[in-house]
């Protein structure tokens, strides 16, 4: 597998984890679309760099 296609099956992968909620839970989704609409900017930005960092390190001990 090359690496443009690593990256696109990565990113597919990406689109189902992230469709789950909306379609088994639509409710809960916007329900948590508006407890992030309450948040801070700051808030959001700590939890955005929270996540990012654990990818980072999950893609590390994977590959």
């Amino acid at each position: 597998m090359s690496e443009w296609q690593a990256l696109a099956a990565g990113f597919a992968f990406y689109l189902i984890l992230e469709g789950f909620m909306p379609f088994f839970n639509p409710s809960g989704f916007k329900r948590m679309l508006a407890m992030a609409e309450q948040m801070s900017e700051s808030g959001l930005r700590k939890m955005g760099a929270v996540m990012l960092i654990a990818g980072v390190i999950l893609l590390f001990s994977v590959k």
